[in-house]
Formats: structure tokens, C-alpha cells, sequence
């Protein structure tokens, strides 16, 4: 994970990702705010406290602050990153709102068992991918018994979102992970019950279908997907 690789874009993130779903309809506080959604929903399905303490791995500008805030309100939100720019971009965006930490690519600085909910949005693409395995185990370590882990990635069976990826300059060293290959990683770092399901199949011309994506999420046509899983329960989910 190469800090200056995310450095560079901390200033001008919105802009580039905006240029780069102009497809899709919308802006990018949709896609933020709707994994945030989904992640409320399974961390209520799996009766997390009602105060949990969530580790945004790989949070970097804090998109995602604002809408953890709104959808879990209560919690106890720790951003982690590797870019120092990005984390204090967050910050002055985001003053009070979370602890911003650095993480330099390999042990995450909190003690076992600490975390109720671990989430990252498409961060993995941009992880070598030798190195998902031991941060998963990572994840494993500082999540608490009966804690979940979700990780939202692009899908790469989606030849609209290859293509985003693949003229988006803050994307230009990314690895597309096939859903399979990481619910494998997953269960390798002590994961159970590992779940995933595809996500976004209506651009925003056509939202008023969207409340039909519940039906579609086993369909690997949708624009992104997450997969979901607990640290030793095997059961708990929408």
C-alpha cells in the first residue's frame, strides 16, 4: 500500500471520481452513502451494540463519515489510512466526528478484540493481492467475537465497471478481485459465515427500478458487490 500513490490524489478525489461515474447518473455521494446503508442493515441483522466501535479501513478523504454518523448514529468511528494527506483532509472536514489514524500498511495499531464492525469501500483493488490475506487476518484480530466484516470491491464481471476503473487515474495500478477469491481469503484469515451479494444494477435514469435490486443481488451483473462475514458465529444475516 503506497502512501504517495494516495497522497497525490487527496486534494482533487471528488473531482476524478466524479468525471469518472458521470455514466452511472450519479454523483458521488451515492455510492458512498449506500454502502454505508447496506452495512447498517447487517450490522443491525447481526445485533452489533447499539453503539458499535467501526474501524473505516482505507478511509481515506471521509467520504464515509457523515453517513456512518446518519445510519448508525452512536457509533464510535476510527478512520484508518495510509495516506497522511488524505486522513488530514477528513479531519478538517470531519472535526470530532472520528479518530484518524495512520496505518503504515501492516499491523493495525489497536489491540485485540476492539472493534465491532470493520468496513472498507473499494480499497482491496488497490492492496497487492498477496498482501489480503494477512490483513484480513488483520481484521480478524481486531474484530470482536461475533463482530462483522464487510468489504465492498468494484465487480469485475461488469464490463462498464472495468472500463471506469481502467481510465480512472487513481485506479491506474488497480486489481479487480472476483468475489470468490475474496470470500475465500476471508474464510483463510478465520472468517465464518461469508456471504456476498451484487449491488448497483440501474444507473440513475433508471433509479425508479432500483427497488428491484433486492431480487437481483445473486446476479454477478451489478456494478459493485460486498462481501460479509463474522468472526466465530455462524449465523446472522438479512
Amino acid at each position: 500500500m503506497n502512501e504517495a500513490e494516495f497522497d497525490k490524489f487527496a486534494d482533487e478525489y471528488r473531482q476524478f471520481h466524479r468525471k469518472n461515474i458521470r455514466i452511472s447518473g450519479e454523483e458521488p455521494e451515492f455510492f458512498h452513502e449506500y454502502k454505508i446503508k447496506d452495512t447498517a442493515v447487517l450490522a443491525r441483522a447481526c445485533h452489533l451494540p447499539s453503539a458499535p466501535r467501526i474501524l473505516d479501513f482505507g478511509a481515506g478523504v471521509g467520504n464515509a463519515v457523515p453517513y456512518f454518523h446518519q445510519h448508525i448514529p452512536g457509533c464510535e468511528l476510527t478512520c484508518l489510512d495510509v495516506s497522511r494527506k488524505s486522513l488530514a483532509i477528513a479531519e478538517k472536514r470531519f472535526p470530532n466526528q472520528a479518530r484518524f489514524v495512520a496505518f503504515h500498511g501492516r499491523h493495525i495499531p489497536f489491540p485485540d478484540d476492539y472493534f465491532d464492525l470493520v468496513f472498507s469501500a473499494c480499497v482491496f483493488h488497490h492492496i497487492p493481492p498477496a498482501e489480503h490475506e494477512p490483513i484480513l487476518q488483520e481484521w480478524w484480530r481486531v474484530l470482536r467475537l461475533g463482530g462483522v466484516a464487510v468489504v465492498f470491491e468494484h465487480n469485475p464481471y461488469n464490463p462498464l465497471t472495468v472500463h471506469a476503473v481502467k481510465t480512472c487515474p487513481f485506479d491506474e495500478n488497480a486489481v479487480l478481485i472476483p468475489p470468490r477469491k475474496l470470500l475465500w481469503n476471508m474464510k483463510q484469515a478465520g472468517f465464518v459465515t461469508a456471504v456476498h451479494r451484487y449491488r448497483i444494477f440501474f444507473p440513475g435514469p433508471l433509479q425508479a427500478l432500483r427497488s428491484l435490486e433486492r431480487y437481483l443481488t445473486w446476479l454477478p451483473l451489478g456494478a459493485q458487490y460486498y462481501v460479509a462475514a463474522r468472526k466465530g458465529v455462524s449465523r446472522g444475516w438479512a
